[in-house]
Order: structure tokens, then sequence, then C-alpha cells
């Protein structure tokens, strides 16, 4: 079909990145808009928590194994097409889910959807260093976690509406709208960006990540950004639980409160970009020590305060430093092999979300927080290994302007 083949028109280029940013933070909308509904489907589906929870989990493995080979997939047969084609299969998984009651189906179609993403996201990623250059493409790299942080922000906000008005299947029912929209935009306005085709070859492609896992500054990146996105996903498996059975609060709140945790990662992305210009490590290793003295401050107040207010100060503190940490390693991650943008992405993506679901989901599974103590602790096991990594594996050597280069 000619229009899966289509090429970029200049003219189309500025809606196209328009189309890319809307597509950058679907793997936040699929994680965060169900979280306030959670508990009611642990009870409607007649499951425990960690059943639940466990749609999360598969979501994120099967996204970050996914990536591993879809950056090369995406290198040798383009970005435009594999986009279309993972589109449509999300629409159809989203349907599937808000029409069965079976929990095993549900699984079956949130890996679906985590290999889907994986396509669409990684596409879209390399989209910005294909179609940029130079300081531009610093600027858009930088931008990417920001743009991605709008989805904890407004997700779980909408979630808590359509949880309090109506069900937990609307949450699938928006996100299947949404990718029709995006479908039909890409469709029309987008097209292929890749500027050469790499050959799909096992052997190059194992040579690649040998080639990027080889240095070290990006192989620890690829640990501390999964690390950072897994002390998010720690409050997005247990918080909601937390708010709505310990504290009595409902869905709506519980969707505010996952939408201050998404601002704090905006804001930490925010600030990440402001101080682009700053040694890299260094500013790096600060926000990783801020973020143990909050965590800190939160294991004290628990003594003697266990309520909502608390809980949200000290997480919003918390999830700014690791919102900053992320953002300038990601970009790092991202803009460090141009030539390979797809494979890249990939392994970037790929291993972030790798770690995050193992790294949230043994926290969680093992400590089951249901307090802002309990929560505390599984922040605290989190930024103690980022600290180890940060301190003593890390070597500052680079400036952030090296770093980006």
């Amino acid at each position: 079909m000619p229009i899966l083949s289509q090429k970029l028109q200049p003219k189309n280029k500025k809606i196209a990145t328009f189309i890319a940013f809307l597509l950058i933070p679907l793997s936040g909308l699929i994680t965060d808009m169900y979280l306030p509904s959670m508990p009611h489907m642990a009870v409607e589906l007649h499951q425990t928590e960690n059943a639940i929870q466990l749609t999360l989990a598969l979501f994120l493995i099967s996204y970050g194994l996914a990536q591993f080979i879809t950056g090369s997939l995406v290198d040798s047969y383009g970005r435009y097409r594999p986009t279309l084609i993972a589109l449509a299969i999300f629409i159809i998984s989203n349907f599937v889910i808000v029409l069965t009651k079976q929990i095993e189906v549900i699984y079956a179609m949130r890996i679906v959807q985590g290999i889907t993403t994986g396509f669409i996201v990684v596409a879209k990623r390399a989209y910005f260093v294909d179609v940029y250059e130079g300081e531009e493409r610093k600027k858009y790299l930088s931008s990417l976690s920001i743009v991605w942080s709008s989805a904890p922000v407004i997700a779980p906000f909408i979630g808590g509406y359509l949880q309090q008005y109506f069900n937990w299947q609307a949450n699938f029912y928006v996100l299947a709208i949404y990718g029709i929209v995006v479908l039909v935009l890409e469709a029309i306005f987008s097209g292929e960006t890749v500027p050469e085709y790499r050959p799909f070859r096992l052997p190059s492609m194992m040579k690649d990540y040998k080639t990027m896992l080889s240095t070290p500054l990006f192989l620890y990146g690829i640990f501390i950004i999964g690390l950072c996105y897994g002390t998010t996903m720690v409050f997005g498996l247990s918080g909601s639980f937390i708010i709505e059975h310990q504290f009595g609060y409902s869905p709506v709140v519980a969707g505010y409160a996952a939408l201050m945790m998404g601002l704090a990662w905006m804001c930490g992305g925010l600030l990440g970009k402001a101080l682009i210009q700053k040694p890299f490590i260094p500013k790096i290793r600060i926000a990783n020590l801020l973020q143990l003295i909050f965590i800190a401050g939160m294991l004290l107040s628990a003594q003697w305060f266990n309520n909502i207010f608390t809980l949200i100060f000290f997480a919003f503190l918390i999830h700014v430093c690791v919102g900053f940490i992320f953002n300038n390693y990601f970009a790092y991650c991202l803009g460090r092999f141009p030539q390979m943008a797809g494979v890249a992405s990939g392994l970037s993506g790929g291993a972030n979300f790798i770690i995050t679901s193992i790294c949230s989901y043994t926290v969680v599974g093992v400590l089951h927080p249901q307090s802002q103590l309990g929560l505390s602790y599984g922040y605290l096991f989190i930024g103690l290994l980022a600290f180890l990594l940060l301190q003593f594996l890390v070597k500052p050597t680079l400036s952030t302007k090296t770093a980006m280069a």
C-alpha cells in the first residue's frame, strides 16, 4: 500500500513533529490512566491486589523487552510503517480488554500493548534524531522527557474521574479513541524519516549493543534511569491502595495524588533542561543526595504523622529529584549514538523498563507498602542503589556539552 511507504514531506515536518510528541507519552498514558481504578478492578474481577498490579508489571516487562529488538527493526524497516501497524493492533487490544472479564485475557492484551507501544515509542524517539541535528536535536531530545512526563500528570487525573463516574473499562475506551485519532493523523501527515536502512542482522545488532554497553557512562546511565522511573512506579503500584484503602479517600483523590507525582516529574525535567549546560555528573549526584535527604525526612515524619499530606509532600520532592536525574541521563543515552538512533533508543528504553518493572514490582511485592513508612522504605532501597552507582562507578569526567555531543 502506498500509504505505508510514503516519505515525510518537508511541508509536514512541523505537524509530524507534533504527532510524534503526541505519541511519546503513550506508554505513560497506558501505565498511569488506570491507576485509580486498580482497587476497583480487584473487586470487580475478584482478584488480589498483586494480581491487578501484575497487569502493570507485564506491560512494563513486555514494553522493555520489545525495545531490545524494535530498535533494530525500525532501523531496518523504517519508522513509519511499523508505527501504523502497531497503532492498529494497540487499538484492537483496548477493545478486547473492555469486553472481557478474564484476567488471563487482560494479561495477554497488556503484553500485546507493551510490544506495540515498544514499536511506536522507539520509532518516534528515533524520529527526532533523523529529522533534527546539532543544537536543535539536543533541544528536542531534552524535551522528550518533559513531554513524556505530561502523561503521568494528566492520565491519573482523567482516570480518577473516569472511575468515579463510569468504571475501570472507561480508561481503555479512552486509550482506544486516542489511538484512533493519532493513527489517522499519522497516516495523513507523517511519513518515513529513516536516513539509511541498516540490514537486520543479528550479529550486527549484537555488535551495536556491544559498542554501546562498552561505554561506561551509557551503561550505568541505563541502570540509573531505570531506578529513577522505578521510583515513580513504586508509588504507582501502591499509592492508590494506600490512599483509597488506608486513608479512605475516593479514586478522584488518588488521581489527584498521582497527578501531583506527575507534576513533580515534570518539574524535575524542566529543571534538568534549564541546567543542561551545568557539569553532567556533579549535578546528578547532588540531585541523588537531595533525594536521599527527602527520603530520610519521609521516614522520620512517618513516626509521628501518617496522613495523605505528609505522604504527598515528601513523595513530591523525591519525584522532582528522580525526574531531574532521568531527564539528563535519558537525553544523553538517546543522543550518544546518532548513527544507530533506533538501536540506541530501543536499548535505552528497553533496559529502562526492564529495570523499572523488576525493581518496582520486587519492592512492592516484598515490602507490601500500606503506609507512608512502607513507601519510604521502598524509596530508600532504590535511592541507595542509585547512590552506589553514582558515587562509586560513574566517573565525573564529562561535562554535559561533551556528554551530549
